[in-house]
């Protein structure tokens, strides 16, 4: 039984689904709890409302509020103004106070109210309670009523109608914390927020898999990378990797392939070669004796030249861990062995030193140990890719100087030549295969040394470029250690 793979399109169908459903069950919640909210706040101020014709007129008190008389002590207390004193006042205690008189025709006859509002935690704003041209004093009230309620607080009203008694109205059942409506609200932010950072979290890992993927293949030349790639993703990713890894494969059986014709044709050419050698001996005119021996020469190195280099492209040598200051002192040596100016130095290596506790200038060391300079690569590759770089340079130039820089990340390889003439944009046109400088009547040469050091620098993650140096033309071989 097969698994089934997540699909990009499907999970990008079914998330935007997830989020517009998401989104109406948090715009429900939101509505929701501000209509109840303001059908709660409505309710206390209808209730405050029919507050006023209980104190004023005696009727029973509407639903929801409970009044008791004060006791001779506490009244006491409330006509002197102590209200934080009374018996049954929070600790501590916050007064409001309000009053309310009756200044409208419908009021006429009414006594005015004396209010003061106690609670622990708020001390409410009455002034802010407005009050338009005709407004009837019940509706005051019910605007006081309506202010208490909006916050969440075990308040106590005490009020007295004219020189009457006070009484202590109680809102259990409309303004305390339990009365009021649940807020879902904050619950809607939240769900919104959560489903935002899924869709958010989706989205960045979706990419980046595509990054990662992308990453890999531009390193698929390097050494370590592997042949074919596994990649965890949706199912269009999956489906890329195998196209990807089928184009690989193709690819590497390709270059066998031809690997395997040119090894045959050199091989096959190497008996026809060695007879047309004896026979061109036993030419006596040494001219054309020597003419039948350069074609040979040619004929054999040009088909050895495209062997080394599909070679190279198909990274057939293992890597491993070595000193290229010791490879590159041993190709040195084998020029100088044979008569060569080829010259190197050793670059000291500079790391970047921390700012001074006196200064903010920042400066760098020089590190004195000479060091093996360890890198993980092809030491054949490596070997023939110098080779080839100080070959040019003794070809179009007088002489060849090779220096090694370090870093911690990378090396550079630098073979300047003394006294050429070829500018940077000629010798990087060089480059391509078969293609060679502009004196190549008096110089030896298939046009493939160069396309090889590139792609030896492809292969340990680095690149070849040139530029103008104080003798002559410098190639930078640049790779990296790891």
């Amino acid at each position: 039984m097969s698994l089934i793979r997540p699909s990009l399109r499907n999970g990008a169908v079914a998330m935007v689904f997830a989020a517009f459903a998401i989104g109406l069950v948090a715009a429900w919640m939101w509505s929701t709890s501000n209509r109840n909210w303001t059908g709660y706040l409505d309710r206390a101020r209808v209730t405050g409302v029919l507050l006023y014709d209980t104190l004023t007129d005696g009727l029973p008190p509407p639903n929801g509020l409970s009044l008791e008389r004060l006791a001779p002590d506490d009244a006491a207390r409330a006509d002197a103004g102590d209200f934080s004193a009374l018996s049954f006042a929070p600790r501590p205690t916050r007064v409001s106070l309000a009053s309310i008189l009756p200044d409208t025709t419908e009021d006429a006859g009414r006594a005015g109210l004396s209010l003061a509002v106690l609670s622990r935690d708020v001390r409410y704003q009455v002034s802010d309670i407005t009050k338009s041209e005709g407004q009837r004093s019940a509706e005051t009230l019910g605007l006081l009523v309506r202010l208490v309620a909006r916050y969440c607080s075990d308040a106590v009203i005490l009020a007295r109608a004219g020189a009457g008694p006070w009484v202590a109205v109680s809102g259990d059942g409309l303004w305390t914390c339990d009365a009021a409506p649940t807020d879902l609200r904050l619950p809607a932010v939240f769900l919104s927020v959560v489903t935002l950072a899924i869709l958010f979290t989706v989205s960045v890992n979706t990419a980046g898999q595509f990054t990662a993927f992308a990453d890999l293949l531009k390193g698929r030349r390097r050494i370590g990378e592997r042949d074919l790639y596994e990649i965890e993703g949706p199912q269009e990713l999956r489906e890329i990797v195998t196209s990807v890894n089928a184009y690989l494969d193709a690819e590497r059986k390709q270059l066998e392939n031809r690997a395997v014709v040119l090894s045959g044709v050199s091989h096959d050419l190497g008996s026809p070669a060695t007879r047309l050698r004896l026979r061109a001996a036993l030419i006596e005119d040494e001219a054309l004796r020597g003419k039948f021996e350069t074609d040979i020469d040619r004929m054999t190195g040009m088909i050895e030249s495209v062997l080394t280099y599909t070679r190279a492209e198909m990274d057939a040598e293992d890597a491993r861990q070595l000193s290229l200051l010791s490879l590159v002192e041993a190709t040195v040596a084998d020029f100088q062995d044979v008569g060569h100016p080829v010259t190197f130095e050793m670059e000291e290596p500079t790391a970047a030193a921390t700012r001074s506790l006196f200064t903010g200038k920042q400066g760098r060391g020089a590190l004195t140990e000479r060091q093996r300079v360890l890198v993980t690569g092809r030491p054949i590759a490596l070997a023939r890719a110098l080779s080839n770089l100080i070959d040019n340079a003794l070809k179009y130039g007088r002489r060849a100087h090779v220096s090694l820089a370090v870093a911690s990340d990378r090396v550079v390889l630098t073979v300047e030549d003394e006294g050429s003439d070829m500018s940077v944009p000629d010798v990087e046109a060089a480059v391509a295969p078969f293609k060679r400088g502009t004196n190549t009547d008096t110089i030896s040469g298939f046009g493939m040394g160069l396309t090889i050091v590139a792609t030896v620098a492809e292969q340990h993650g680095g690149r070849l470029f040139f530029e103008r140096g104080d003798r002559g033309l410098r190639a930078r071989f640049e790779i990296l250690r790891a």
